[in-house]
C-alpha cells in the first residue's frame, strides 16, 4: 500500500522529526537548569534509533513523542483516507517506540517518555528529578515512565 497521494506524502515528509518546538523548549530549559545532555543520541545497539535527549553517564533517555506519529490516547487522530495504511504505519511506530523502550531498559537505562502535550516545564522538572535521583546514587531507577495524562 502506499501513502493516501504524493501531496499528502509531501506534507508529512515535512514534519520535524527532530528539533521540535517542544524539544527546544525543553532542552532550553534544561540547559538554564545546568544540565548538559546529547542531542538525537543513538540509541546504543539499535541502528537509526535515536534518543531526543540523553544523559549517557547517568543513562537516562529522553524521547519527547508526537501526539499524531506516536498514538497519544487523548490527541491522536485516525485518517480516513487510505485508513488502512496509515492504521499500520502508526501501529508500527509504536511497535518500534516499545522495542526502543525495552531495550534501553534492559541496558540499564532510565526512559522517560512525553507526549508533546505537556507542558515543557513539566518534562524539564521530571527530567530534573530523575537526573538528581541519579546523581544521589540512583536509589530508584524507574524504567519506563511516561508522564501523567492530565484532564
Amino acid at each position: 500500500m502506499k501513502p493516501s497521494s504524493p501531496g499528502v506524502s509531501a506534507r508529512m515528509s515535512r514534519q520535524p522529526s527532530k528539533d521540535t518546538g517542544v524539544e527546544l523548549a525543553v532542552r532550553r530549559l534544561l540547559h538554564a537548569a545546568g544540565l548538559r545532555y546529547r542531542v538525537e543520541y543513538p540509541v546504543p545497539g539499535m541502528p537509526r534509533r535515536r534518543i531526543d535527549v540523553a544523559f549517557p553517564k547517568a543513562k537516562i533517555a529522553v524521547l519527547i513523542d508526537g501526539c499524531f506519529w506516536h498514538g497519544c490516547p487523548r490527541h491522536a487522530t485516525h485518517p480516513k483516507a487510505n485508513a488502512e495504511w496509515w492504521r499500520r504505519k502508526l501501529e508500527r511506530n509504536m511497535a518500534r517506540d516499545r522495542e526502543t523502550t525495552e531495550h534501553l531498559t534492559a541496558a540499564g537505562w532510565t526512559v522517560l517518555r512525553f507526549w508533546e502535550h505537556v507542558p515543557a516545564d513539566e518534562v524539564a522538572g521530571a527530567v530534573r528529578a530523575a537526573v538528581d535521583r541519579e546523581r544521589r546514587g540512583g536509589e530508584s531507577r524507574e524504567g519506563n515512565t511516561r508522564a501523567p495524562e492530565r484532564p
